[in-house]
């Protein structure tokens, strides 16, 4: 964000340099004056100065490139497109003035100009420019709430569907962080990547309707209960069904199909390969390698080797053998996230003396 005490910073552009010492002394001590004489030198320092500039005057006829070419140049930029400019122009024309409003010029100044016509003008974009970039700022930081605020929520109703599961505290902030550094390697975006990671939390949401008595048996299941059991896909899908945005969307598939295999001998339907969704067999791989080197009240953790092991043994069957590569490949970053987000009773187990 910009210094309140920094000066704003203002782009004159003219091949004349009598005009561009005219503009700058209208406008007094008040800005930062950069200046070009020619259309490309104008769009190197726009460019180079991108972040600072608040404003530019542009010559509309020059040598060259004109500075209508220039404005829809930067205008095809992302990080320039939003500078605001005001033409300089000797023509009283009023197509070519049209053109430049439809290309994004903010207003005209016409030659000769009169330095409080000019200053008027100027302090008038500058303040807009001001108001827009604060309310750009509002909504930002409202966004920002909102994700955050929609974060906090799906990892609540995630926790409460884990709470009734032998599952410990941190799988779920384990499992969201390994999703993400897999869906990275894979080449997602950042934000494909936060989606992944919020949506992974809601894998089990379904475990909400199983019975008690199934849910928390302490031994084997017998056939009708692990068919049960296996409903908390099904059920998770009717839980996040019918979402109308991409973060619901990415939270069914991955309650659908995180427990479907490779080989299409998993569940509930029994898809093959890339039937399965990207997201649940990214889940897929992650939730499995967290829940073996975790300890639980019924079995001891499994080193991160066995865990690997095991990966591999099963790719190509339980899991995309891309995925379960990439996984090795970034075990180094795998390993810290298991640190990182380790469960406390782990560390006080650890801490404790023999």
């Amino acid at each position: 964000m910009r210094n309140k005490i920094e000066m704003e910073t203002i782009l004159i552009v003219d091949d004349e340099p009598a005009n561009i010492k005219a503009l700058a002394n209208a406008l007094g001590g008040n800005y930062k004056i950069l200046a070009a004489t020619s259309g490309e030198q104008a769009m190197n320092v726009a460019f180079a100065k991108a972040e600072s500039l608040d404003l530019i005057l542009m010559d509309i006829l020059m040598p060259g490139i004109s500075g209508l070419d220039v404005t829809a140049r930067l205008r095809s930029y992302p990080e320039t497109s939003e500078i605001p400019v005001i033409f300089i122009t000797a023509k009283t024309d009023v197509e070519e003035e049209a053109q430049g409003l439809d290309m994004g010029a903010v207003d005209y100044i016409r030659k000769p100009f009169h330095p409080v016509i000019v200053k008027a003008r100027v302090r008038t974009q500058l303040e807009l420019k001001k108001h827009k970039d604060h309310l750009d700022e509002m909504v930002t930081l409202r966004t920002e709430e909102l994700v955050q605020t929609r974060e906090d929520i799906v990892m609540r109703l995630a926790k409460a569907a884990e709470t009734r599961d032998n599952e410990t505290g941190m799988h779920l902030i384990r499992l969201s962080h390994l999703c993400s550094l897999l869906g990275k390697v894979l080449g997602m975006s950042t934000s494909q990547c936060q989606t992944l990671a919020t949506a992974s939390l809601m894998h089990d949401i379904g475990k909400i309707g199983i019975p008690d008595d199934v849910l928390l048996k302490p031994g084997p299941h017998t056939s009708e209960e692990r068919e049960i059991m296996q409903t908390h896909t099904t059920l998770g899908g009717e839980v996040l069904a019918n979402g109308d945005n991409e973060l619901m969307t990415m939270a069914y598939d991955i309650a659908m199909s995180h427990h479907e295999r490779w080989d299409g001998t998993g569940y509930p339907n029994g898809l093959v390969a890339e039937e399965i969704p990207l997201e649940g067999r990214i889940t897929s791989v992650c939730d499995v390698f967290d829940a073996l080197t975790t300890r639980r009240p019924y079995k001891k953790a499994w080193t991160v080797e066995e865990a690997v092991d095991f990966l591999k043994e099963n790719s190509g069957t339980m899991f995309e053998p891309r995925l379960v590569d990439l996984f090795v490949e970034n075990l180094d970053e795998v390993q810290n996230i298991l640190q990182e987000f380790k469960d406390v009773a782990e560390e006080e187990m650890e801490l404790s003396p023999a």
